[in-house]
């Protein structure tokens, strides 16, 4: 369906008709099943990965790198209107989903939309975020991991729509808030029939087998104080080694910079390394480190991810190549953290 218009601006687009509703054509022929991030996913090991491999290095050739074209400035000649929608769907964020190392990053950025900017967002990116949601419910019931995460995210979606409500009534499209509640009903069926299946009582080494060396170091190599919580309501054995000073200092040394861990012990002389660490977080936040990030190209203004590169018109202009002899291409790469994504769509 062309769009038909007297306006000689108009932007020409052509519109299909999806099992979802209407998407834009150039939309959909960029974000196709030969995708990139597919083709990367973890594969079995066996002959099956082997035949696999030489299927993804034939289509590799015709595949599309998920990317998408920002503006940063506006001008008189052209306005900066970046949809959030469409670049959720140029940079392939539901098959990104299923990927462990884009994993947290996503939830990340869910985690925002949800919690701050979701009733100012369109009817069309609402549907990309419950289709987000419910593809990471899925792969929480896969891979029984982040259970937690997914309740929060679950909950916070549920008051949203329960305040979304005026007069017993939605606001906005009624046929739209319908098939949010459908997809919200599948999200926690879902949720609901996770079962996480405890390990085999004969199956060795168990927690109780391994010297405490090796239970420290499983500790220290927690990022989230919360899962050193939870490990520690889990396992006695895990209970006592939280207690330990050393682990809420290397906690703190992750998290915070010598000069804030100065700061907060000269205010609060006397207190343990939990205390000084809950002090911190409240005062600086935690860091976050992401396996895998969106990445700006300074270049051509594209944002892609790292792992996966993008079509720029450095490799495809020779002189601009030669322009860039000399230039530190690490520089030219800038990583973009969740809610500095979102500033890009004025959120």
């Amino acid at each position: 369906m062309p769009f038909i218009s007297k306006d000689w601006r108009s932007p020409g687009e052509e519109w299909v008709k999806t099992v979802e509703g209407w998407e834009k054509k150039k939309i959909l022929e960029c974000a196709n099943n030969k995708t990139l991030s597919l083709l990367i996913r973890n594969e079995k090991d066996g002959d099956k990965a082997r035949e696999r491999e030489k299927e993804k290095e034939k289509k590799k050739d015709n595949v599309v790198q998920p990317h998408c074209h920002i503006t940063l400035k506006c001008t008189r000649e052209i306005a900066g209107f970046n949809g959030l929608s469409d670049a959720l769907k140029r940079l392939d964020f539901l098959s990104a989903v299923h990927d462990c190392r884009r994993f947290n990053y996503i939830v990340r950025l869910l985690d925002l939309l949800v919690s701050h900017t979701m009733g100012g967002l369109s009817g069309c990116a609402q549907r990309v975020l419950f289709n987000m949601l419910e593809e990471v419910a899925l792969e929480v019931s896969c891979s029984q991991q982040q259970t937690g995460r997914l309740r929060r995210l679950i909950e916070r979606m549920r008051a949203f729509s329960a305040s979304c409500c005026w007069g017993g009534r939605p606001l906005g499209s009624v046929i739209l808030w319908e098939k949010h509640k459908e997809a919200l009903e599948r999200i926690l069926q879902i949720a609901s029939s996770i079962t996480i299946t405890q390990p085999d009582e004969e199956q060795r080494p168990q927690w109780a087998d391994l010297p405490a060396e090796c239970r420290r170091e499983v500790l220290l190599r927690l990022s989230d104080p919360r899962d050193i919580e939870s490990s520690s309501e889990a396992c006695e054995y895990l209970a006592v080694l939280a207690q330990e000073q050393r682990i809420w200092r290397e906690l703190a040394q992750y998290h915070f910079t010598p000069q804030q861990i100065a700061t907060i012990m000269q205010n609060n002389p006397g207190k343990d390394w939990k205390s000084l660490f809950t002090v911190a977080r409240r005062s600086f936040g935690l860091r976050e480190e992401y396996a895998e990030m969106i990445q700006l190209c300074r270049n051509c203004r594209c944002l892609f991810w790292r792992s996966l590169g993008h079509p720029c018109i450095a490799d495809q202009d020779p002189a601009f190549q030669e322009k860039l002899a000399d230039v530190d291409q690490s520089s030219l790469h800038v990583p973009i953290p969740p809610q500095t994504f979102l500033k890009f769509f004025s959120l």
